[in-house]
């Protein structure tokens, strides 16, 4: 069992909480948890979207990485400083979540991919702002969903984006220039101190970034979970993100072993080699 958890560590996925019908549901698309499975060679554990949540590490103690998804939602205007629209649709019980586990794991090194919704958190959380509507602040690029499209041309990709010369993606893409699907309302106004531009469009807007000195935690505004057949940068994205948290396990399974040794009152475990 460990060997199979060190070759295919869990890794939560913060859910939204939505309702179908009368049922208050948490949950998360299947397209994520099958990138995860298949791209990343991990196995997906779902992290509720509650404000009951408070201990975040009992989840951290037990996850080596962390999936922010996008979602349906926008996080809420007042947690980076602004005013939302009232048609604006929120979900303040996964900003509570994303928020809090989105800091306590970069505190840990753990390996981080946020996507759409979770790159905005992963702005928010570390003092970015964002736009509530990127194009009514004069972006030019096409960057909204179209609900009523079928869901196999809704993802198509929809512009280009600028990868930065020396960064993580454009070491990923072999490329300085790939296109990309996004689909979002919400976009980085002010980028966070303690992040690093990725990715921008054509007309200016910031689409990834990574957290400067974080061996991985990376956001992208796009959605490489739905291209994992048809483009590269997608499956070595996933690729990537699932060797990091592997490397993570490694790294930390025998601090982990020591601490649930000296919890119980008995003298440190000796741990079995790891190869």
């Amino acid at each position: 069992m460990a060997d199979e958890m060190q070759d295919r560590p869990l890794v939560g996925v913060v859910c939204d909480r939505f309702f179908a019908g009368e049922h208050d549901l948490h949950g998360a698309k299947h397209s994520y948890v099958r990138a995860l499975m298949s791209g990343a060679n991990v196995s997906p554990v779902l992290i509720p979207a509650t404000r009951d949540l408070v201990a975040f590490d009992v989840y951290l103690d037990t996850v080596n990485g962390l999936l922010f998804p996008g979602g349906a939602s926008n996080v809420e205007a007042h947690r980076y400083r602004s005013q939302g629209n009232a048609d604006m649709l929120v979900d303040p019980d996964r900003d509570h979540v994303a928020l809090g586990l989105m800091q306590a794991a970069a505190s840990r090194g753990m390996p981080v991919l946020a996507i759409c919704r979770g790159f905005q958190e992963m702005n928010v959380a570390f003092g970015g702002t964002l736009y509530t509507d990127v194009h009514a602040c004069g972006h030019s690029e096409d960057h909204l969903e179209d609900p009523s499209e079928e869901l196999h041309t809704r993802y198509r990709y929809r512009h280009d984006v600028e990868l930065a010369p020396t960064g993580m993606l454009a070491t990923l893409a072999h490329a300085q220039r790939v296109r990309v699907n996004s689909l979002h309302r919400q976009g980085v106004a002010k980028l966070a101190p303690r992040l690093v531009v990725e990715a921008r469009t054509p007309d200016g807007l910031i689409e990834a970034y990574r957290l400067d000195g974080h061996p991985f935690a990376l956001g992208v505004q796009w959605h490489p979970e739905v291209m994992l057949e048809d483009d590269a940068l997608s499956r070595a994205l996933f690729a990537a993100f699932g060797s990091n948290c592997r490397r993570y396990g490694r790294e930390n399974a025998t601090r982990n072993t020591t601490r649930r040794c000296t919890s119980k009152g008995v003298e440190p475990c000796q741990p079995t080699a790891l190869t």
